[in-house]
């Protein structure tokens, strides 16, 4: 892994890999779909392209989502395709290689774990969100 961009939601560290992340916003908005799946948060035009805006605490933990959205969204590449991600803040992009995930049930979404700043940052391995979005469409 060549990096990760280090990204906040619901307070928790996560890290987005370099190599799928496409752009960074602080504002974009999102139009509701009605009935859509609790971590979708809607849709939005980016780049001439309709992108489904997701909040990835939601997604990745099933919490609760915030009452409000959040002005900063990862444009990062799921499967082959755009998704928005709706985090906290991304704080900055981080050079270093991450150790693997320990076996077990516990982060069945991460490809590794990285040591940054006394906090352990589990990689968020972008493939199993879009698998996780395909199992909502059906």
């Amino acid at each position: 892994m060549k990096g990760f961009l280090l990204v906040r939601s619901h307070g928790v560290p996560y890290g987005l890999p370099l190599q799928e992340v496409l752009e960074v916003f602080d504002e974009i908005e999102a139009e509701g779909i009605p009935g859509g799946r609790v971590a979708v948060r809607g849709v939005s035009h980016i780049r001439e392209r309709l992108v489904p805006v997701v909040n990835l605490g939601t997604l990745l933990r099933g919490e609760t989502p915030p009452d409000r959205e959040h002005r900063t969204v990862v444009l990062a590449r799921c499967l082959g395709k755009r998704v928005a991600l709706e985090v906290d803040d991304a704080e900055e992009v981080v050079r270093d290689q991450a150790m693997p995930v320990p076996t077990g049930p516990r982060l069945p979404w991460a490809t590794g774990l990285a040591q940054w700043r006394g906090e352990m940052v589990p990689i968020v391995n972008l493939d199993v969100v879009g698998q996780r979005l395909e199992v909502a469409d059906e």
